[in-house]
């Protein structure tokens, strides 16, 4: 499978515990970039590729209109596709973000249109399996959340097995 790339906010209370979790399920994910947010909010993607200057300049400009995002990780949920994650609160400053987003790369739908228009914004902590539900996830959590961030970075993600990277990054309200 060829990589993608994601507008993702970075979580940084949280990524050692993701790193962790993300080495557990498949360490070709684990990136070599430090500022790589492997505990992150999508904001958009998929996303181009191989973004255009112009781009590139529309997503700055977005974030640079984008104030911090305060937040509070506490409560779990899971989707119908067995992702566990938490939710943050409140989300309607994501979810604006990620409406800005849409509406000036048309192009590129949240998840490939995938999910609907309504995406809920939120960070992914684990898979449901044999092994793993939401009582399980929320005891390996105990001692993380409940977690209180700013969210003041966005970043241009590569995902790919091996070649995880920060392609580009912007502080929010710059």
């Amino acid at each position: 499978m060829t990589g993608h790339s994601v507008l993702q906010l970075p979580v940084p209370p949280l990524e050692g515990w993701v790193r962790e979790r993300t080495a557990h399920y498949d360490a070709g994910f684990v990136s070599a970039d430090p500022r790589f947010g492997h505990a992150h909010i999508t904001a958009l993607g998929p996303f181009a590729p191989t973004p255009s200057t112009t781009e590139l300049e529309t997503v700055a400009a977005i974030a640079g209109a984008t104030p911090p995002v305060r937040v509070r990780l506490e409560r779990l949920g899971q989707f119908p596709n067995g992702i566990i994650h938490l939710v943050p609160d409140p989300d309607d400053a994501l979810r604006d973000l990620t409406a800005r987003l849409v509406a000036a790369f048309p192009g590129w739908p949240p998840y490939g249109g995938e999910f609907g228009a309504d995406v809920q914004p939120h960070v992914t902590v684990d898979a449901a399996s044999d092994d793993v539900d939401l009582p399980s996830t929320a005891a390996l959590l105990a001692d993380v959340v409940p977690v209180d961030v700013v969210l003041d970075r966005l970043q241009l993600a590569w995902w790919e097995t091996d070649r995880c990277h920060v392609v580009a990054e912007w502080a929010l309200g710059r």
